[in-house]
């Protein structure tokens, strides 16, 4: 009847609260398959991100969809995120779920008995204090527009409320824990019908009075801490804000641009251009300087001295991750993979062996003066061509 169908409609309901909100804190209560945290590990306004089912078997055939990605390791961005994944009771108190920006129940709370609404209540608005709290439910006016439905719309079902129940729920809770609400719901009756029977999925977004400019202070701090719930998953996501992520990434870019400014240093000193200085002529100022910029590019022994400062303004990427030449050397001091020279001023490539020897093939060729004779070779042979074509 609904597209997109119902329950995506609900997801996105919760990922544009989560776009416009942008809260740092988020858990769902009754994860089951981990499917809406699925969709929020990609948006990073989020840093903890945290999964809530009694059903911990279920939990667990599914929490491989919130591992990290080979992106997440090969391009890890300054964002932060943690994903947590719990077995508990959501009428059971745990700390560890205190002072959250955002608590999502969606379509949970009518697989409740009425007495654990009375629990579910004041453990998420009393005990778990979070500034906003988005609840969705069946709507049982909406039913008899549902094909073939007898009862309620899933067997486990303790009850299904009317727009007025729900109403009458949510004004309690409000009233007792200090919260406001704005009714909406998701999944439009036909044409002519939305006024008498409502939405399919009817929802109640809670905001706590009191909360100003998103900062969550945790009410009622002398509450026991009670940790009921079974940890059954972490994981911290790669992020530069993490110092051995960024020294990891830091290295690879240095280690490849060194590589690549060595040799287009060779490829220049036996008459190649390389395309890897056109972006190193572009920082330093333009084709004028662009001789004067490549003489810091000497042998020293069997290596090639690469200067910092050259590999900070070729490299946006270097540049970007260190902020100045002083924190890049800093970062590279005690990188066993990086060679510095002894004043640190410059990363030491070595000269590969293959390197070594077109060097020397090149040079002995034109000592033996192989180059002179074979224009030589060419312009007599030119000459015969032009004869026989007369």
């Amino acid at each position: 009847m609904f597209s997109p169908p119902l329950h995506r409609q609900r997801h996105q309901f919760v990922i544009d609260f989560v776009k416009r909100n942008k809260p740092k804190k988020v858990v769902d209560l009754g994860c089951s398959e981990c499917s809406l945290l699925q969709k929020l590990k990609f948006h990073r306004e989020v840093e903890l991100l945290v999964g809530v089912d009694i059903n911990g078997t279920t939990v667990k055939k599914k929490m491989h969809r919130l591992v990290p990605i080979s992106t997440d390791y090969l391009q890890p961005s300054y964002d932060q995120l943690r994903i947590e994944l719990y077995q508990g009771s959501v009428t059971q108190k745990d700390a560890r779920l205190r002072g959250f920006d955002l608590v999502t129940s969606i379509e949970l709370i009518e697989h409740l008995t009425l007495a654990d609404v009375k629990s579910f209540s004041e453990v998420v608005f009393g005990y778990m204090t979070p500034v906003a709290v988005i609840v969705s439910t069946p709507n049982s006016e909406f039913n008899p527009l549902l094909p073939g439905l007898v009862g309620f719309r899933h067997s486990d079902h303790k009850f299904e409320w009317t727009r007025a129940e729900f109403r009458s729920w949510y004004s309690m809770v409000c009233l007792e824990f200090g919260y406001e609400v704005e009714f909406t719901g998701v999944g439009q009756a036909p044409s002519g019908q939305q006024e008498g029977v409502g939405f399919c999925s009817q929802i109640g977004v809670f905001r706590r009075r009191g909360v100003r400019d998103g900062c969550n202070m945790v009410l009622g701090d002398d509450a026991e801490d009670v940790f009921s719930y079974t940890l059954l998953y972490s994981i911290n996501f790669p992020s530069l804000r993490d110092n051995n992520t960024l020294r990891k990434v830091l290295v690879s870019e240095v280690l490849y641009w060194a590589e690549k400014l060595k040799s287009g240093w060779m490829e220049e000193r036996t008459g190649e251009w390389s395309g890897a200085y056109s972006l190193c002529q572009t920082a330093a100022g333009g084709e004028g300087s662009s001789n004067n910029f490549l003489l810091p590019f000497v042998s020293a022994g069997r290596c090639v001295s690469v200067p910092l400062d050259v590999l900070w303004s070729c490299c946006p990427k270097i540049s970007a991750l260190t902020g100045s030449v002083c924190n890049l050397r800093h970062l590279l001091l005690d990188e066993p993979e990086v060679k510095l020279s002894q004043d640190g001023a410059a990363v030491l490539v070595n000269y590969q062996e293959q390197d070594l020897e077109e060097e020397e093939d090149h040079n002995d060729l034109e000592d033996s003066g192989y180059a002179e004779a074979r224009q030589d070779s060419h312009t007599a042979e030119q000459e015969e061509n032009w004869e026989a074509n007369v």
